[in-house]
């Protein structure tokens, strides 16, 4: 019996691999959905909007290599816009299939047309429209092996009319080539590396997600040079457990010790990483960049050395090559530091705030505490990034999910969701800020249409956190930052789930625990202090002018009791600044 095309993609998406289809069904789609449906190895997932299946597929690329997402024509495409960008920004492998408008009505301003070609060249590596039977098999192969070998967003543009056209067997080869091959160095260049580092003293490791799946070749290297290991966000969880040199993050999540051991270096070894705040990096010491890809080699910093390569091959290949450091000084000296900074941050634990002003780090170590040893983690972009990075500890099994490249809002709870169906027997953890997740509110009815076992966990400032923050650094008074929220508890209720709403320090721990050990959905409404502050690593002195200034605004303004409330709730940081 012949098939159409639109059940030949989905046999090619099940070679692949794919275990989901993320999407609204609407008209164009209408075929592929039945193809989904009658094939019965995919399933198909019906978000509330396409944004948030964007979002979940992503998740999904993240944690297990292939996902996919589908638009119907217009508003459907653009819907995913925002969920592709986030997949394409940070490197992983997702399919979104745009279905189109007839062949016939293109260029005629048609009910719903977009152009597709257009509207995701900047966020895809493939990007094609199939307008015959003949075309489709090579091209959705072809996008495929882009998404997969590129680690980024492929778009089909798929019209309605072809998707129920008789197949046509390609005449090319249809199977995937998932190639891993050796990427490192030339020896030549890892003699003058090895070179370098056998002459200097005083060397820092920095390691981002390209290194994630070099955690013992990372840890084999510091203990040869004696060199601290500092990560971005998206290298925490895989450099951060068992290993004896890390001193944290840098940049403006991350702590002073990390800065610190970056800028007391003579060498600074940037591995596998694309840490793009360059006021954060060195300006006087040696910088070294290995990345696969070498267009990113020294786009952030002003490099001694850039060499291409995967940082475990890479490493591999130089550990020979090095002789053994013997003197600590320098590693003993960061380590003891980061162990102060690490005491330091306990002061913002122990001060668990007050009613409807709990101190959102002790939440935060509260859940890191009581989750998983394997959780799997999603934090929205802003103040919960903060507290996910400063709390939230790497276990080897752990992962934690967010916007980290793109860094749009309201990620974190449809992150949540393609990670739940992923991974049903993990512990599913949202850290959502109340705008974030006031964004996609309506995809709340996914997670309680497919029962999900996701743990939101609200922290519920009243405001646009970062925002705040960073209008008040730059001396300017908060403004349209506060938020009137929903009930948020109530919400998950009424969407047919448990909803708690937490406002007393005390009840904080009882209620985690609850959340984490009930079968399904839960939501926690923590009422957290609008005033907490996340200070950055390196204060300057523009910042501190800048809050004063802001501050002054505001109690000329008449906002003497926040102006008051945020001095008393940030007392703690004066140590960081005198």
């Amino acid at each position: 019996m012949s098939k159409n095309v639109a059940e030949q993609l989905v046999e090619m998406l099940v070679e692949v691999g794919v275990k989901r289809v993320y999407a609204v069904t609407g008209d164009s789609l209408n075929y592929f959905n039945d193809a989904v449906r009658r094939n019965g190895k995919i399933k198909w997932i019906h978000v509330r909007n396409e944004e948030a299946g964007a979002f979940a597929a992503a998740a999904e690329a993240e944690l297990d290599g292939i996902a996919c997402c589908a638009g119907s024509c217009g508003p459907g495409h653009v819907h995913l816009i925002n969920g592709l960008y986030d997949a394409h920004r940070s490197h992983v492998p997702v399919i979104a299939i745009a279905s189109t408008i007839p062949t016939n009505e293109f260029g005629m301003d048609f009910f719903q047309e977009t152009n597709t070609i257009k509207l995701f060249d900047d966020c895809s590596y493939y990007n094609q429209v199939a307008t015959t039977a003949a075309q489709v098999p090579r091209m959705f192969q072809t996008a495929l092996q882009h998404a997969i070998h590129k680690k980024g967003v492929a778009v089909f543009g798929l019209p309605g009319d072809v998707a129920e056209l008789e197949a046509v067997e390609s005449v090319t080869s249809m199977q995937l080539f998932n190639n891993k091959p050796v990427i490192r160095p030339s020896d030549l260049e890892l003699n003058d590396l090895s070179a370098l580092l056998n002459s200097e003293k005083k060397i820092m490791l920095y390691c981002g997600i390209g290194a994630a799946e070099a955690h013992d070749e990372v840890v084999a290297l510091a203990a040869k040079l004696k060199a601290p290991v500092g990560f971005s966000f998206r290298g925490k969880m895989g450099i951060q457990y068992d290993n004896p040199y890390e001193v944290g993050m840098t940049g403006l999540l991350g702590q002073p010790s990390g800065y610190h051991a970056m800028h007391e270096a003579d060498v600074v070894l940037l591995l596998g990483t694309d840490f793009p705040y360059v006021n954060f990096m060195p300006e006087k010491n040696k910088i070294v960049q290995i990345d696969e890809k070498p267009e990113r080699l020294g786009r952030r910093a002003k490099l001694t050395m850039g060499l291409c390569g995967n940082i475990t091959d890479s490493i591999k290949a130089l550990l020979p090559l090095l002789e053994e450091k013997k003197d600590e000084n320098f590693l003993k000296s960061q380590l003891e530091f980061y162990q102060k900074v690490k005491e330091r941050q306990q002061v913002y634990v122990n001060d668990q705030g007050e009613e409807n002003k709990i101190q959102p780090e002790f939440v935060a170590e509260t859940l890191n505490r009581l989750a998983a040893n394997d959780a799997i983690f999603t934090v929205d972009t802003g103040m919960c990034c903060v507290w996910g990075a400063r709390f939230i500890d790497g276990t080897g099994k752990r992962k934690m999910l967010g916007s980290f490249n793109h860094g749009s809002m309201a990620n974190a709870m449809p992150m949540a969701i393609g990670a739940a169906l992923a991974h049903p027997e993990k512990q599913v953890i949202a850290l959502c800020g109340d705008g974030g997740l006031s964004m996609l509110l309506g995809d709340l009815a996914t997670i309680k249409q497919y029962n999900l076992p996701v743990k939101l966990i609200v922290f519920n400032n009243r405001a646009l956190g970062m925002v705040k923050l960073e209008m008040e650094v730059d001396g300017l008074p908060d403004n349209e930052t506060d938020m009137i929220n929903p009930d948020f508890a109530l919400v998950a209720r009424a969407m047919g789930f448990k909803g708690i709403t937490v406002a007393k320090p005390e009840e904080v721990e009882t209620a985690i625990s609850y959340a984490l050990n009930e079968d399904g959905p839960v939501l926690l409404n923590v009422m957290t202090n609008p005033n907490a502050l996340a200070m950055p690593p390196k204060i300057e002195w523009a910042q501190i002018k800048g809050m004063t200034e802001s501050m002054a605004k505001l109690m000329l303004g008449g906002k003497m009791s926040e102006v008051m409330d945020t001095i008393k709730s940030n007392y703690k940081h004066l140590g960081e600044v005198l």
